[in-house]
């Protein structure tokens, strides 16, 4: 990922509802969701998902799979990745024992933000 792709990404995630999504994306993982269901749980109307999803489809953090007539998308984990290895690449200056806690808290079941985040659903 270069600092253009980066960019997008943030640019992407800077909005309320696209932020919502993305993390409703993460949360239903590998089974993902139809438009019209990310649109009953946030109370989004559907021109609005859709042009919401599509910024998020071009900046490569969701990706969309086709079933008939339904389009299904789900949490880009390759670009999602790709993002927080731009951040991380060159992490803590050649000491990797001080990433220690960044990292257990990306790959941790419970991290503080998902307390957090159930703390005030």
């Amino acid at each position: 990922m270069d600092n253009a792709q980066a960019t997008t990404a943030f640019a992407a995630l800077s909005q309320q509802t696209r932020l919502d999504v993305f993390r409703l994306l993460i949360k239903a993982g590998a089974d993902g969701l139809l438009s019209g269901e990310m649109g009953e749980i946030l109370a989004v109307k559907q021109n609005t998902m859709s042009t919401n999803l599509n910024i998020l489809l071009r900046a490569g953090l969701i990706r969309n799979q086709r079933h008939g007539r339904s389009v299904r998308y789900f949490a880009d984990m390759q670009g999602i990745g790709g993002l927080i290895d731009y951040l991380l690449q060159d992490c803590c200056g050649g000491a990797p024992d001080q990433c220690k806690p960044i990292i257990s808290t990306i790959c941790g079941p419970n991290t503080n933000a998902s307390k957090t985040q159930d703390k005030t659903e």
